[in-house]
């Protein structure tokens, strides 16, 4: 399959899909960039035009020194607009791509067993991927810097009010606590998810690695006050509670995004103003809301007059 357009977007960030939505220009991407699960808009961003079910509003998080406010959370907005792009076929390969190639005003897009599609154009705006081929220049890896998040589970001790924590570290940067996913239901045990800032270097550094995480997130809760289920009173008098147990789930690692050159014609970076971007957010939603009630009226007018079709 060969198509052909003047202007294409390729990644699949929330700010690729809203440039892509907001221009009318097709989407291509080989891995989904979803938001991070705890990335909010600012409270004052008003999206109450998307609709979102019941549980889904901006919100207060309680921290120790008390409660601040958060918009609604990214990867809603994200999965709402991906949506709506993909009902007006502005998503040609929808989610079938793993794999792209890309030389001089054309990618070749690839699934896990053969080429599924040829994509010819004048300008691609590109957005970060991680499974192109042929595209960047290559990078030295001293100089790579990655998001990490290290997810935790609380085997004991996980019962308490706090959402989140900052610390003033890039190691163990900010702590986002959440109702377990690991228990149905609502659960009142509480897991971790941990955000850290490190170089290339540091990932390889059993100093930063993932059990080292584990025991400062641990230190950075006792420091602050934090402690385990009540375990009595000691023969003094005072207190007593139990340790935190964790186990560590997972570390997921992103590496931070480069101005790189590029190697084959007809791509371009494109500088977003992202408030900008969210401004617009409405009006851009609206021009595919017309275009989806559109194709209902025609498609209920099809089956009035063609009662067999």
């Amino acid at each position: 399959m060969i198509l052909e357009y003047d202007n294409i977007v390729l990644g699949s960030s929330l700010n690729a899909i809203l440039f892509a939505a907001q221009n009318f220009y097709p989407l291509v991407f080989s891995d989904l960039r979803r938001p991070f699960r705890f990335d909010y808009f600012d409270p004052a961003t008003d999206l109450s035009f998307l609709n979102l079910p019941h549980g889904h509003r901006p919100k207060s998080l309680t921290t120790l020194s008390g409660q601040f406010d958060v918009g609604v959370a990214k990867y809603l907005a994200w999965e709402h607009m991906i949506f709506l792009l993909s009902m007006r076929g502005h998503v040609p390969l929808s989610n079938l791509c793993k794999n792209i190639r890309a030389s001089d005003n054309k990618i070749s897009c690839y699934n896990e067993y053969s080429k599924i599609a040829e994509i010819r154009f004048n300008n691609c705006y590109y957005f970060g991927d991680d499974n192109v081929q042929g595209l960047l220049e290559q990078k030295v890896l001293d100089n790579y810097e990655y998001t990490c998040y290290d997810w935790i589970a609380f085997n004991k001790g996980g019962k308490h009010d706090i959402d989140f924590i900052e610390t003033n570290d890039d190691f163990v940067k900010r702590v986002w606590f959440y109702s377990s996913d690991r228990i149905d239901g609502n659960t009142a045990v509480r897991d971790a998810c941990i955000l850290s800032a490190l170089t290339e270097e540091q990932t390889k550094d059993f100093n930063y690695s993932e059990t080292m995480a584990k025991f400062k997130l641990i230190s950075e809760m006792e420091s602050r006050g934090m402690k385990g289920q009540f375990n009595g009173y000691g023969p003094n008098g005072n207190p007593k509670y139990y340790k935190f147990k964790t186990t560590h789930i997972r570390r997921e690692k992103y590496e931070k995004e480069k101005n790189t050159p590029f190697k084959a014609n007809g791509f371009k970076t494109k500088e977003v103003d992202e408030k900008q971007l969210y401004e617009n957010l409405q009006s851009i939603h609206m021009d595919y809301n017309r275009f989806l009630r559109g194709s209902s009226e025609h498609t209920r007018t099809h089956c009035r007059n063609n009662p067999s079709s």
